[in-house]
């Protein structure tokens, strides 16, 4: 008996918790225009054939790739200022990498704030079943939903949001007053004939209480630019409605950098570089000690100051033509052409591409970029297992061996290098492709002009294990001072993106900083 009516007890009080509950959701009322089943009827007819549409409140944009505008989307302004201090009560998570710096909550689902709930009711409910008539495509109930502080230098680069079963992606603006001065815009990328990223075309400034659609697509590329104002938080929910996914074209894979071997220049080209401590033999072995315990090393002063000093006011005063590199969801930087150095600037280049500095590469890692560097112990005890195994084998297998084994004998050291420069908006992304052809390299960097340059400005590179989020190195700039890293097929890098404080450095101009990049294939 007391057990029963314990247990009724513990019933009524349950459903009292489930009806308080249930009560505290406060309902979100969307704009007229939403309910209106002619303005469903028009949004959904220009959809389907590809046209611009205004009604009301609600704008449809076909360029560079459809995306929906609706103006006061919830129709209470009580509930929206509700509902942005909820927001704002929320944990936010630091979020940084090569792709993104803001912060972020975490995942809305299942958040009992009653503003909070009310319009995840409403999205997940009603509007996305007007969504799903509109586009002409079901919708699953799962739906990401999330909330994002921009601040100042906060940014999302170029980007398409495909992922599996994202169909349809929302960002609903919760925000001061605001202007495009304010960075923090959504721009909207064209896109080329290999469905890569050209231009952005058009910027959507943020406005309070205005959500924005696109379906996720191969063309849809979009950023959010990089947030300028010191004062202002750019708040934001956003998310995706799922479904079946688009077909997707097959991936463009870039052609090949092209690898030269290296000049023929002797002995004599480092001794006018080169630090003259780098070139002292007993040096020259504790940094392969080094090196070989680390895998990575910096060089001070590795040029001599002169050289330096020549090449770094060259750069900066000399009137060579820059490129920028694309395209913007792999990398955004520029690069100068070989053609139009001067000749201090084509010496250094020549330098690094030559035999000589191979062969120093060589005693300051142990690779072996020159065929005078001797065979590690290693590469001893394989090439005896390999003889061993021929000796045992058929003639044709012996014959196949030695085709191979002459092969890996006769093949040359090459390298890739540019000459880059860095200013604020510049960047390198990972992606796909670099994933797939990660490969065994030695990576030079060698900056320049970046005396006042720090960390916070971004600029630096950093190492990291492929498909994990774990950050192994990172290279910060520094002037003449030679970095080295050996990375495996597991290793990926990226640059950091330069934001606007970079700005501040020496004037009020951006300035920026230089620096020779090169890649080594044993």
């Amino acid at each position: 008996m007391s057990s029963k009516r314990a247990s009724d007890e513990r019933d009524n009080t349950d459903k009292k918790k489930k009806k308080k509950k249930s009560s505290c959701e406060v309902k979100a009322e969307l704009c007229a225009g939403v309910g209106d089943e002619q303005v469903k009827r028009t949004v959904q007819e220009a959809w389907s054939r590809g046209t611009p549409c205004s009604q009301g409140d609600l704008e449809l944009h076909c360029h560079p790739f459809p995306h929906c505008i609706i103006k006061n989307f919830l129709s209470s302004k009580t509930f929206v200022e509700n509902l942005q201090s909820e927001l704002l009560e929320l944990n936010f998570h630091e979020k940084s990498n090569d792709l993104y710096k803001f912060k972020q909550s975490d995942d809305l689902r299942k958040r009992e704030e009653p503003h909070i709930a009310g319009l995840r009711a409403a999205l997940f409910g009603h509007f996305r079943s007007w969504l799903g008539e509109v586009f002409g495509v079901k919708l699953e109930p799962t739906v990401d939903i999330s909330c994002a502080k921009y601040e100042y230098t906060d940014v999302l680069l170029c980007h398409d949001d495909e992922l599996e079963g994202r169909r349809i992606a929302f960002i609903l603006y919760l925000v001061p007053p605001w202007q495009s001065s304010d960075g923090g815009t959504l721009d909207l990328y064209t896109t080329d004939s290999n469905f890569q990223p050209q231009s952005i075309v058009k910027s959507l400034v943020p406005s309070w209480n205005t959500l924005v659609l696109f379906e996720v697509s191969p063309v849809s590329f979009h950023q959010v630019s990089e947030v300028l104002s010191q004062d202002k938080c750019r708040l934001s929910l956003s998310g995706w409605f799922h479904g079946p996914c688009l077909e997707r074209p097959t991936r463009y894979r870039e052609p090949p950098i092209q690898r030269n071997p290296h000049l023929p220049r002797d002995e004599t080209v480092l001794l006018e570089w080169v630090n003259p401590v780098y070139l002292d033999i007993s040096q020259q072995e504790r940094i392969q000690e080094e090196f070989e315990d680390n895998s990575e090393i910096q060089l001070k002063d590795f040029l001599r100051e002169e050289k330096f000093i020549e090449v770094k006011e060259a750069l900066r005063l000399a009137a060579i033509q820059w490129g920028k590199k694309s395209p913007p969801n792999k990398r955004c930087y520029e690069v100068a052409s070989l053609d139009s150095l001067p000749e201090c600037v084509s010496g250094c280049w020549e330098l690094l591409h030559s035999e000589a500095f191979f062969l120093l590469l060589s005693n300051f890692t142990g690779l072996r970029l020159h065929y005078l560097c001797p065979a590690d112990d290693e590469d001893e005890d394989e090439k005896k297992k390999t003889e061993e195994a021929e000796g045992e084998a058929a003639t044709s297998s012996i014959e196949s061996s030695a085709t191979t084994s002459g092969e890996k004998e006769l093949s040359t050291p090459v390298c890739c290098g540019e000459v880059r420069r860095w200013s604020h908006g510049s960047y390198t992304l990972l992606h796909d492709g670099e994933a797939a052809s990660a490969e065994y390299a030695l990576d030079l960097v060698l900056p320049f002009g970046c005396t006042e340059w720090q960390s916070e400005f971004g600029g630096f590179t950093s190492y990291v294990a492929n498909e994990e989020d774990e950050e192994l190195l990172t290279v910060y700039p520094e002037d003449n001072s030679l970095a080295l890293v050996y990375r495996d097929k597991e290793t990926l890098k990226f640059v950091k993106h330069v934001n606007h404080k970079s700005c501040s450095v020496g004037s009020s101009t951006c300035k920026g900083l230089y620096d020779f990049s090169f890649v080594y294939y044993e």
